[in-house]
């Protein structure tokens, strides 16, 4: 069984870890291709976070997107792709909530905005996500090194929110992650 986010596009450009056979060569390929379908959906943001899990051809959705029609569309990209039989879609969508918008774009600013991000700013992708649930923050995605999450963290926590979780990962981690070490 695979797991992959695609909070961040660089975690599928890494590298390819070794496989034992066929079935985790098609798995992998998979996953590439969801990689692709949920990073260039046209409202897949900063602000949303989606994961999926893969085995023999059944994809589990996870995560959490900004508005319900995001979870759905995103799950019949997914069905498309092919060595897909199946796809759970357990990807929630947050509430609507002023506050948690507000919120949103004070944390992406902060983070964005300051100088050791502005190469993740500039980025097709960056890498870094802000999942806002009713005033709680997570930040996930794929940061160069500790030293960056631990800036990231302490921006997104001078914010107004009730709570910040760092669930970043480094570079090297989620190279670890996918070559199962």
């Amino acid at each position: 069984m695979l797991t992959r986010t695609f909070a961040a596009l660089l975690i599928g450009c890494l590298v390819t870890p070794p496989l034992a056979g066929a079935t985790e060569r098609e798995n992998l390929q998979v996953f590439n291709d969801i990689s692709k379908q949920v990073t260039t959906y046209p409202w897949f943001t900063i602000f949303d976070d989606v994961s999926a899990t893969i085995d023999d051809g059944v994809v589990t959705l996870t995560g959490k997107v900004t508005m319900p029609f995001k979870a759905a569309d995103i799950e019949k990209r997914v069905a498309k792709i092919e060595g897909v039989r199946e796809v759970r879609n357990r990807i929630e969508a947050l509430p609507v909530s002023q506050f948690d918008d507000d919120l949103r774009l004070r944390v992406a600013q902060a983070i964005y905005g300051h100088p050791v991000f502005w190469n993740y700013a500039i980025r097709m992708d960056p890498p870094i996500h802000i999942v806002v649930d009713r005033g709680h923050v997570t930040l996930t995605g794929v940061v160069d090194n500790d030293s960056d999450r631990l800036i990231a963290r302490s921006l997104a926590s001078s914010s107004l929110a009730f709570s910040v979780e760092d669930a970043l990962k480094t570079t090297v981690e989620a190279t670890r992650d996918l070559e199962g070490i």
